[in-house]
C-alpha cells in the first residue's frame, strides 16, 4: 500500500472492514452497519483497491478472508477500538447505551447464566446488545482483535495479559428418569453402575497461549479410581457431544448421566428427572470469567464484567 492510498482511506472504510472479518457476510454486516448491501460492496472495493489485495473471496459460506485480511484484522480491531475509547465519554450509562456485548460460553453458561443475565440486562440495558458465540481455539484471537468481550468457562491458566477470576464453583450429581429403577435416596457405588451411563465426550481443544478448554465436566479418574478400589466397571451406554443430548437420552432410557448441579436442577423443574448425589467424592469445578486486563478502563466493560459477577452471585 502507498502513501497516496493510505491518505485516501477514511475511517468508515475500516469499520467496514472490521465488521466484515465479524460476520463474513455483507447483508449482515450492512445490517449492523446500516448499509446497503451494495454499499458495503462499494467500500468492500475500494479496501482492495487501497491494500492491493482481496481481502476476501467468496466460499460455500459466505466471505472468506485472505491471509493479508486474517493479519491486519486483530490490529485493525485494536484501533478502532482505542479510538472509540478516546471519544467515549468518561461514564457509562446502561439505561442509554446501545453497546453490543460478545460473551463466548458454552452449553452450561447459556442454560444457567445467560438467561437470568439478560432478564438483567432487559431491565437495566434494555436497548444493549447481547451476542453469544462458542469458543473454540482462536480464543485469544477473538479477545485480542475485540471481537469477543469476555469468555466463560473451565480453563487452565493463560498468559498474563488475562484477567481469569472464579465465577462461581460448581459440583456434579447424577440425573435419572422419575421412573428409573434406581432408589430415590442414597445410592451405593454397586447400585450406580447397575446401570448403563451417558458420557458426554466433547473433544478438548488447545488454545494457543497454554490455555486448554477441558473436554467434559467429568473427571473419569477419579470415578475410576473410586470403582477400581471395589472391584466394580461401568458400562457406557451412550455416549453423548453435549450436555443436552445427553439429558434427552436419559429422559427416554434407564441409563444415569453425570451433569453439574445447578443444570441437573434445572432439569429436574420439569418432574421428569430425578437427582442423586455422587456416592463417592467427586471433584470440584471453578467455572471461570476471563478478560484482558486493559479493557478494565472501559466503564462498558467494568459494568458488564460487575453484572455477570452479580447473575453468578443470584444463581
Amino acid at each position: 500500500m502507498n502513501e497516496l492510498h493510505i491518505h485516501r482511506l477514511d475511517l468508515n472504510l475500516l469499520r467496514v472492514f472490521d465488521v466484515l472479518l465479524q460476520e463474513r457476510n455483507a447483508t449482515r454486516a450492512g445490517a449492523r452497519l446500516g448499509l446497503s448491501q451494495s454499499a458495503v460492496s462499494h467500500a468492500l472495493g475500494r479496501l482492495r483497491y487501497a491494500l492491493d489485495d482481496d481481502l476476501f473471496v467468496r466460499d460455500p459460506r459466505g466471505l472468506k478472508p485472505t491471509p493479508r485480511a486474517l493479519e491486519i484484522g486483530p490490529q485493525v480491531n485494536s484501533a478502532l477500538a482505542q479510538l472509540q475509547a478516546a471519544f467515549a465519554p468518561s461514564t457509562f450509562d446502561p439505561a442509554t447505551t446501545e453497546r453490543r456485548f460478545v460473551l463466548m460460553a458454552g452449553a452450561y453458561t447459556c442454560g444457567v447464566l445467560v438467561p437470568r443475565l439478560v432478564e438483567r440486562m432487559a431491565r437495566e440495558a434494555p436497548n444493549a446488545g447481547l451476542v453469544i458465540s462458542e469458543f473454540g481455539p482462536d480464543i485469544l484471537e477473538q479477545m485480542d482483535g475485540r471481537r469477543a468481550d469476555f469468555v466463560i468457562g473451565a480453563f487452565t491458566s493463560g498468559p498474563a495479559r488475562l484477567v481469569q477470576e472464579v465465577l462461581l464453583t460448581e459440583h456434579l450429581v447424577w440425573v435419572v428418569r422419575g421412573e428409573n429403577p434406581l432408589p430415590s435416596g442414597p445410592i451405593n457405588l454397586e447400585t450406580l453402575v447397575s446401570v448403563p451411563h451417558v458420557v458426554i465426550a466433547r473433544s478438548r481443544t488447545d488454545v494457543s497461549g497454554g490455555m486448554t478448554i477441558p473436554g467434559s465436566w467429568e473427571d473419569p479418574d477419579a470415578f475410576e479410581s473410586e470403582l477400581a478400589a471395589l472391584g466394580l466397571k461401568r458400562r457406557i451406554g451412550v455416549t453423548t457431544p453435549d450436555t443436552y443430548s445427553a439429558v434427552s437420552v436419559v429422559r427416554q432410557s434407564d441409563m444415569a448421566a453425570l451433569l453439574p448441579a445447578r443444570m441437573a436442577n434445572l432439569t429436574k423443574q420439569t418432574g421428569l428427572l430425578r437427582v442423586l448425589e455422587p456416592p463417592y467424592v467427586s471433584p470440584k469445578v471453578e467455572l471461570g470469567l476471563i478478560y484482558l486486563a486493559d479493557r478494565m478502563a472501559d466503564p462498558a466493560m467494568v459494568w458488564m464484567r460487575d453484572l455477570l459477577r452479580q447473575v453468578a452471585g443470584e444463581v
